[in-house]
């Protein structure tokens, strides 16, 4: 996973968390679909005139949809509900960052959304890795595995266009200083039976 160049690595016995409550974190994961999907639109919507990240961007929200649908047909099949949307105070963190630190500018803006969502990807991704390995049920260590693959390629679709389009903007440096502060975020979390807790 070097090659998400995160900081902090998620300690294993999250996933003793988790075991505790699979129905929390089949919730939780599900809504974090919807959201990535809502993001990849969200990012369409502001950035129509770039063919290449509209179709793109389009596949992948798809993807996410399909996701979402996944989770929730494992969460019929085992008889369990999907609870109601949950606050996913880590991504909150981010968002936040990334707010305060665009200059105002489009292309600022457009880089800095898109650095946000491969964090998140990179993130996700690192966590679908620590899942499959650890995670005792056996259909769901085989599932995330399968994600943990998609999302890196999710991330790396954000980063390509960060480089792509961030012209004037050192986005390689922005990068460094995500991967910085995600560190000082994530270390707070991992006590919890969420997909970022």
């Amino acid at each position: 996973m070097s090659v998400l160049r995160l900081k902090l690595p998620t300690d294993p016995r999250w996933v003793n968390i988790v075991e505790k409550n699979i129905e929390e974190i089949l919730t939780d994961h599900a809504w974090c679909e919807q959201k990535a999907a809502t993001n990849a639109i969200t990012i369409i919507t502001n950035n129509s005139e770039h063919q290449d990240l509209v179709q793109d961007l389009l596949a992948l929200a798809k993807e996410e949809i399909d996701h979402f649908e996944q989770v929730h047909n494992i969460i019929i099949k085992r008889g369990l509900k999907l609870g109601r949307e949950r606050k996913d105070d880590y991504v909150n963190e981010l968002y936040l960052y990334m707010k305060k630190n665009g200059n105002g500018s489009r292309v600022s803006s457009l880089v800095e959304r898109l650095l946000f969502s491969a964090m998140i990807e990179a993130r996700s991704c690192e966590r679908f890795k620590v899942l499959s390995e650890n995670i005792q049920d056996e259909e769901l260590s085989v599932f995330y595995r399968e994600l943990m693959e998609s999302e890196a390629g999710h991330y790396t679709t954000f980063i390509t266009y960060a480089r792509k389009y961030g012209n004037g903007i050192d986005v390689e440096k922005r990068w460094r200083e995500w991967i910085e502060f995600e560190a000082s975020v994530i270390e707070n979390y991992g006590k919890s039976e969420t997909i970022h807790g």
